[in-house]
C-alpha cells in the first residue's frame, strides 16, 4: 500500500493505492472515493466497524477522509515494537498490521478492561488522523511529560506511560479516556493533537447545541 496524502495540514484526505489484489483494512466512517470495481466488505458495527477493501486485477485506490478536520500521520511499522494508538484516531491499515486491543501494553494500562486505546504490530503501514495540527514529542531516555489523554494520538511501546486521573476524585473513563491524563517517559516518540474531540463535544453542549444535531 502506498499512501499519497493531501489538502494538510487542515483537512487531510488519504488516497491508499492498492497493488492487484492487495487488501487494505480501512474505517468505513471515512471512506469517500474508490476506484471502480474495488471491493468493500464492512464487518462490526458502530466504533468497531473494519471495511476489507481488496483491490481488482489491475490494482486501485481508496480516498480517506477523518471525520474531524485535521493533519495525517503515516506510521511505518517494521516489526520492531508496535505502537498504541486512540482508537478514533485510526483510519487505514495494511492488512500485514495486526490490532491487538489486548496487547500486554493495554492489559497494563487499562487492567483488562477494554480501554480506548488499541495496538498495532507487524510490518506495514498504518495512518492515523488527527483533530488539528499534529505534534511530535520526542523523548531521550529518563524524560517525562504528562499529556492529556484528549490530546493523545499515538505512542511508540518503547515509551513507558502510566494512566491517572486528571483531577482526584473527578469524573473518569477508560473507555473514552475522560478526566485522564498520560505520563510518560523516554524513549520513545509520542504524537499529539492540537485540538481534544472530547472538548469539542464539551463546548457544544455547554452553548446548547447537540452534537448529533
Amino acid at each position: 500500500m502506498q499512501v499519497r496524502t493531501r489538502h494538510t495540514p487542515t483537512f487531510g484526505v488519504a488516497r491508499l493505492v492498492l497493488a492487484p489484489g492487495e487488501m487494505v483494512l480501512v474505517d468505513p466512517m471515512t471512506i469517500a472515493a474508490t476506484s471502480y470495481g474495488l471491493a468493500v466488505e464492512v464487518k462490526g458495527s458502530g466504533t468497531k466497524a473494519v471495511a476489507l477493501c481488496t483491490a481488482g486485477a489491475e490494482g486501485g485506490w481508496i480516498d480517506a477522509a477523518p471525520v474531524l478536520p485535521g493533519d495525517l500521520h503515516l506510521v511505518d511499522l517494521d516489526g520492531t515494537h508496535g505502537w498504541c494508538f486512540y482508537r478514533l484516531s485510526w483510519i487505514a491499515s495494511s492488512s500485514t498490521v495486526a490490532m491487538n486491543p489486548e496487547a500486554p501494553p493495554l492489559q497494563a494500562l487499562f487492567g483488562g478492561l477494554e480501554g480506548f486505546l488499541n495496538y498495532a504490530q507487524g510490518q506495514g503501514a498504518v495512518v492515523l488522523a488527527c483533530y488539528g495540527a499534529l505534534d511530535l514529542v520526542t523523548l531521550e531516555a529518563g524524560e517525562a511529560v504528562t499529556i492529556s489523554s484528549d490530546h493523545v494520538v499515538a505512542f511508540a511501546e518503547t515509551v513507558q506511560c502510566r494512566l491517572r486521573p486528571s483531577v482526584p476524585d473527578g469524573a473518569q473513563s477508560i473507555h473514552t479516556g475522560e478526566g485522564l491524563v498520560f505520563d510518560f517517559a523516554g524513549p520513545g516518540a509520542v504524537l499529539t493533537q492540537t485540538r481534544g474531540p472530547r472538548r469539542l463535544t464539551t463546548w457544544l453542549r455547554a452553548n446548547g447545541v447537540s452534537p448529533r444535531s
